[in-house]
């Protein structure tokens, strides 16, 4: 089979249309990641808050592990449910940065273990980054908003001290993961009606 060479004007063509699918794809409920990861983060930031404040048992930090459980188990299930598509090249973009991130992410809090690092500033500047690299790929500004707001609060944690560090950081994750998800699946359900 003979392959084509594309012109200038087509090559262009073709990455717009690849981005507008995508952001299509990203607009018929598939927030869905945004909101699965923006949750579980959420929700175990005040389980972990709950427990420290209670307890003062450092030991309750292990739970902060149950956010890629809950994450990634959440992803399974919201996948099966979904509607199949092609992948496109912009697709395998935003999953390469996800993976980066993550792995990022998880070497971060691994390495807290034997290194006193501020973790919750440097996970929010991680994951801060990806959000707005995902909404800059897909050219959706809440995204793009977002994620720039999760960077710059990573400043926050060194402002507050004490267990309030926990609660700021749920609420910088639903300020930049839920919030956008929700407004992705609300442009998609309007789409569809």
């Amino acid at each position: 089979m003979e392959e084509k060479m594309l012109n200038e004007k087509e090559s262009l063509e073709l990455i717009s249309q690849m981005i507008l699918n995508t952001r299509k794809k990203m607009e018929e409920g598939n927030g869905m990641p945004f909101l699965i990861w923006g949750y579980a983060t959420f929700i175990v930031s005040l389980v972990v808050y709950y427990l420290l404040s209670t307890t003062g048992d450092y030991h309750y930090n292990l739970i902060w592990f149950a956010i890629p459980v809950l994450g990634s188990g959440g992803m399974y299930f919201s996948k099966r449910k979904e509607k199949k598509h092609s992948k496109t090249y912009i697709d395998r973009i935003i999953v390469n940065i996800w993976t980066v991130i993550g792995i990022a992410g998880l070497l971060v809090s691994c390495a807290a273990f034997f290194v006193r690092i501020p973790v919750l500033p440097i996970e929010m500047l991680l994951m801060g980054i990806g959000t707005a690299l995902t909404g800059l790929v897909i050219r959706f500004k809440p995204v793009i908003i977002s994620g720039f707001v999760g960077m710059i609060s990573c400043a926050l944690p060194f402002i507050i001290k004490g267990y309030e560090q926990i609660i700021v950081f749920g609420i910088v994750f639903l300020i930049m993961m839920v919030i956008p998800g929700h407004i992705l699946n609300y442009k998609g359900r309007k789409k569809h009606v």
